[in-house]
């Protein structure tokens, strides 16, 4: 491939690819261009109405990352705060599940369950002797 013909430009379509000067591509649309950088409206909306959205987003998007740096923040503050009572995330890991154990033993499938084996395990017994 002649280095001549290679067409160079970074945002064109066919770069890197060899260039046919005959090739006209001048009436064939290209998405992404620098000429079709506008977005069509929305049927049905304005462009004021499409330039009220676009700032109310900008304001909402604005607001989600200050809510994040908030959150963040406070994060941060209760993690300080756990270490300072000593409270680490082993201790929690423990809690959790030793509350999750005891509501697991006062659900009624538990309890139900743990009657009816021990009614199983009493005729079983007996029926040994």
């Amino acid at each position: 491939m002649d280095p001549a013909s290679q067409d160079i430009n970074l945002n064109s379509p066919n770069k890197g690819l060899g260039v046919d000067p005959s090739d006209s591509l001048s009436d064939v649309p290209v998405e992404g261009a620098v000429g079709n950088s506008v977005n069509p409206l929305p049927p049905g909306l304005t462009e004021e109405e499409a330039e009220e959205l676009s700032v109310e987003l900008t304001k909402v998007e604005e607001e989600i990352n200050t809510l994040r740096q908030v959150l963040s923040a406070k994060e941060r503050h209760a993690t300080e705060l756990k270490r300072k009572l000593g409270l680490s995330p082993l201790n929690e890991l423990k809690q959790n599940i030793s509350k999750s154990w005891q509501d697991v033993q006062t659900s009624n499938a538990y309890v139900r369950t743990s009657e009816k084996l021990g009614e199983w395990n009493e005729r079983v017994t007996r029926s040994d002797l």
